[in-house]
């Protein structure tokens, strides 16, 4: 019997609903999609006023790529509910290339690595035999386990902050944390799919009352500017471009596992060839589009997956909404800013459980096989290394900094990679073993 529940993938659920559900998936990416193109035109000298219309052009590509992915462009697209925003690894390679090029220099490697992603994802299907469910559960449960931290930080006020680890800090996430456990587990209907902003909302007016919350940025920005292209050129440059591709396969391990995240979590199920397809290639022309705005490439966002494993609501149209606000706030700067002023420790008491939602989903892809033999090899060595690795890059510090900026950030290559390697020689191990046994 077909599924007619209207939080499903096709389900559409009445605005009433989809506009509280939509505006917590934003809430919970909103100053993670801001941040890194903050932090890189900071680094490279770009004006103030610069910065604030770089952001707007992040919201309104984040809602456009967005749409990308949810409802496609025929081949184009996962038809999944993926919300899309600026990818955070991309920024210690952009401050090196923009540093040494400019930020033309960033934008030309950022348009062609675009191009490359897209190109891979027209062969993920041959791929795909490489990623059984251990191997993804590995991606999946690493995404997960990389992101707590940044909750953590979260909850505390934020890295820098002036009252960075305070108690309030510590009593504004934990009040967004209690807030959303009663209505998840005792609230019905729409109090409990919207825990996470009813949580988000009595944080935020706890902050206000507390004099946590600075509304200067609101009269910063003006009511109204139209989105334009080619803000900058670009600048083509080969060394550049090879460190951008290397992070674009990056990318696409990751929104791999953010796809499969999300089909575990919101169905149940694993994710099939033509979403993981179409997911890579919107991924890759997604970013094509963010650098044509002067903007830093763009991907799935994993908190959002672990908002549908929390909530159970998969509906496309709830992140649809999401999307379209996120494109309105591209042409109203005062609605970003909105969003801008809300604490970090408010956003990262919601944080802290929907990236423990993401570590749920990684097990019970993991988990589909018995933890045994081959599999717990695989599990413990990946993500004894990658974990690891991850936690401690200064370890690479003699390698070549290249090898650091992709090894040595959140440890999510190192884990796929010797996931996907020990999978195939332990396979074929076995494969050897078996015939030598039939030959005796």
């Amino acid at each position: 019997m077909k599924n007619r529940s209207p939080y499903h993938l096709d389900g559409v659920p009445h605005l009433g609903e989809a506009v509280p559900l939509g505006l917590q998936h934003i809430l919970a990416m909103f100053v993670s999609n801001i941040t890194p193109i903050v932090i890189v035109a900071g680094v490279l000298g770009i004006s103030s006023e610069d910065q604030r219309y770089l952001v707007q052009l992040t919201m309104f590509i984040s809602g456009l790529n967005t749409l990308m992915q949810v409802y496609s462009l025929g081949t184009v697209g996962a038809k999944l509910p993926i919300v899309v925003g600026t990818n955070f690894a991309f920024v210690p390679v952009a401050i090196t290339v923009g540093l040494k090029y400019g930020y033309e220099g960033v934008m030309g490697a950022c348009l062609l690595g675009g191009f490359f992603e897209a190109f891979l994802g027209l062969y993920i299907k041959k791929l795909r035999k490489f990623f059984p469910p251990v191997v993804t559960g590995v991606v999946v449960l690493s995404i997960g386990l990389s992101l707590l931290p940044v909750g953590i930080q979260n909850m505390a006020g934020g890295l820098g902050s002036a009252d960075y680890g305070s108690l309030s800090n510590f009593m504004v996430g934990a009040t967004v944390i209690g807030v959303v456990v009663l209505f998840k587990h005792y609230g019905r209907g729409i109090w409990s799919t919207s825990a996470v902003i009813i949580g988000i909302a009595v944080g935020f007016i706890l902050s206000i009352v507390l004099g946590k919350v600075d509304f200067t940025p609101m009269a910063q920005v003006g009511y109204f500017t139209l989105p334009k292209p080619l803000t900058y050129g670009f600048a083509f440059k080969i060394d550049a471009i090879l460190a951008m591709a290397l992070m674009y396969i990056v990318s696409a391990v990751e929104t791999m596992g953010d796809m499969s995240s999300i089909a575990m979590g919101g169905a149940k199920r694993e994710v099939t060839d033509r979403e993981l397809s179409g997911g890579i290639i919107a991924d890759g022309l997604g970013c094509v589009l963010a650098s044509l705005f002067s903007i830093l490439p763009t991907t799935s966002f994993s908190q959002n997956s672990g908002i549908i494993a929390m909530t159970g609501v998969m509906s496309r149209f709830v992140v649809g909404v999401g999307a379209t606000i996120l494109i309105i706030c591209g042409f109203i700067p005062k609605i970003g800013a909105l969003f801008s002023v809300i604490p970090a420790s408010v956003v990262g008491g919601s944080l802290v459980m929907i990236f423990a939602m993401i570590v749920i989903s990684g097990i019970n892809l993991i988990t589909k096989e018995p933890l045994a033999g081959k599999n717990s090899i695989i599990v413990s060595v990946s993500l004894g290394l990658g974990f690891g690795l991850g936690n401690v890059p200064e370890a690479l510090a003699h390698f070549p900094e290249t090898i650091q900026l992709i090894f040595g950030g959140s440890g999510i290559v190192v884990s796929g990679g010797i996931a996907v390697l020990l999978n195939q020689f332990l396979s074929v191990s076995k494969e050897k073993e078996a015939v030598l046994q039939e030959a005796q």
